[in-house]
């Protein structure tokens, strides 16, 4: 359905999940904004991957905003702790970044409102992922709330709409998306936590789950990994 170049604000983090977001977003026929948080993660490769993504698309205005949680620490993508590499956890990894997904859109609805954009696009997916709280169904409901209630814009009657395309999709549903809509997945980045070489890893928990997807949707991922897994 085409949306007649209205615009769609993007969190666009370089990761395979939210590069297949926004071109969810441009096939329907929005003109494209992206935010793009650096928020001192261990794997910042991933915002050389977004600035890629974001000219690849189209994107008008890519902003790469800086957000320094290693400040407050509490996550191994934010401080000295190890990145898990045993396999996927059934609680609530160390990876969790707090609250990361509760700033992230707080911030991408202020820079939606300020590009007269009400239509939000998250790559949040509550499927196959690593548990996080801030990736459900509800969160995501409840936070479009908390935008009508908290903008000029939303309280003027032109609440914010959160887009997750991906939401109930398997990371073997994303992959094949990804090729449908003419991606290289090499483009995107995922691992959390890459060799010396710039290498991914293959073992943390956003590397299973990637190679998982496409393992399942039988289609090449052409990302090289340091390591492999049966996983």
């Amino acid at each position: 359905m085409s949306e007649s170049g209205k615009i769609a604000t993007v969190l666009l983090s370089g990761g395979l999940d939210s590069m297949v977001t926004a071109a969810i977003a441009r096939e329907s026929g929005f003109r494209l904004h992206a935010l793009t948080i650096d928020y001192g993660q261990r794997h910042v490769r991933e915002l050389k991957s977004a600035s890629s993504i974001a000219k690849k698309l189209g994107v008008e205005r890519h902003v790469t905003l800086p957000l320094d949680l290693r400040e407050f620490g509490g996550s191994a993508l934010t401080a000295d702790i190890d990145v898990p590499k045993t396999g996927v956890a059934d609680d609530i990894p160390v990876t969790y970044v707090p609250a990361r997904n509760l700033l992230f859109l707080a911030l991408t609805t202020a820079f939606a409102e300020s590009s007269g954009s009400s239509d939000l696009f998250i790559g949040v997916n509550a499927l196959d992922y690593s548990g996080y709280p801030d990736c459900r169904p509800e969160f995501i409901a409840s936070f479009a709330e908390t935008a009508r209630l908290g903008t000029k814009q939303g309280v003027e009657g032109v609440p914010f709409q959160i887009h997750a395309p991906l939401q109930h999709m398997t990371k073997g549903d994303i992959a094949r998306e990804c090729i449908r809509l003419s991606l290289d997945p090499a483009w995107s980045w995922s691992c959390y936590d890459p060799s010396p070489q710039g290498i991914a890893c293959g073992l943390c928990d956003s590397c299973r789950l990637r190679r998982k997807g496409f393992a399942e949707a039988r289609v090449a991922d052409s990302t090289p990994y340091a390591a492999d897994t049966d996983d």
